[in-house]
């Protein structure tokens, strides 16, 4: 299966020392090598890069590693195929508008059976049971809200519904974001941490690489990340527990009410 990547800070922030780490698994220290994405928001905009080409070799996740480009939300997915050829269009995180934002998914995981009627403008342009998910999810929530934007504790319930729907199908870990906050479900593996001050040192676990971040932030930065396994060996991760969908907001995950 694939994995994810997330970031969720209350400041802009660049993931190049999180993404460096996670890219090796992409054809290196892990076989998810059948293409790769990521998407960083920025104000009402997103920047978006996906290739087919493994991500341990591929030019423009060499770029990602050493252009710090900053976000509040970003997503990331190294993809090991199990529906839909290597192709670009198959390649995660997939983009679509909703309630006049974009809104960034990623999904790892495998979906049998899944075939939900899409009725609406919300189509799959490539083959994987991913942007069916992703369409199905925004097709949805658009004909439960209409055509203005709910808050977040409605959002946040709503979605709670449609991943557990979408979940009997199979395994969907998944990540889902609008620029505002990050929601995250698990269905198997997903951990995250939440780096504040005091900040310390943070190495590695697939690459010889280690941040002081003491040195690189301010009292008052707080970032969450949330990935499929840990990023490094000398910090504390969080499990999820099966079924759980967390809200991450200002790099901070939201008490569930």
């Amino acid at each position: 299966m694939c994995q994810l990547l997330a970031m969720n800070c209350n400041v802009p922030t660049d993931i190049v020392f999180s993404f460096t780490g996670f890219a090796m698994r992409g054809g290196q220290t892990d076989t998810h090598h059948d293409g790769w994405g990521i998407a960083f928001f920025e104000g009402a905009g997103v920047r978006h890069f996906v290739d087919h080409q493994a991500a341990v070799s591929s030019p423009i996740a060499e770029l990602i590693k050493r252009y710090p480009i900053k976000s509040r939300n970003v997503i990331a997915h190294i993809r090991k195929a199990t529906q839909g050829q290597v192709a670009l269009e198959n390649c995660h995180p997939f983009v679509r508008e909703l309630w006049g934002q974009y809104w960034v998914f990623a999904h790892n995981g495998d979906l049998k059976a899944f075939a939900p009627v899409l009725d609406g403008p919300y189509r799959p342009v490539g083959t994987t049971d991913s942007e069916l998910a992703f369409c199905y999810i925004m097709q949805q929530l658009r004909s439960r809200f209409g055509t203005e934007r709910p808050g977040r504790a409605a959002l946040r319930a709503a979605l709670a519904v449609l991943t557990q729907e979408i979940a009997a199908y199979g395994t969907f870990n998944m990540l889902l974001s609008s620029g505002a906050e990050l929601f995250a479900h698990c269905s198997t593996h997903l951990v995250y941490l939440v780096r504040q001050f005091p900040f310390d040192t943070a190495q590695l676990s697939d690459e010889d690489v280690q941040v002081d971040f003491s040195q690189v932030t301010t009292p008052d930065d707080r970032v969450a990340i949330i990935v499929t396994q840990p990023l490094t060996s000398n910090e504390q991760w969080t499990a999820f527990r099966p079924g759980e969908l967390k809200v991450f907001v200002d790099g901070m995950p939201e008490a569930q009410l």
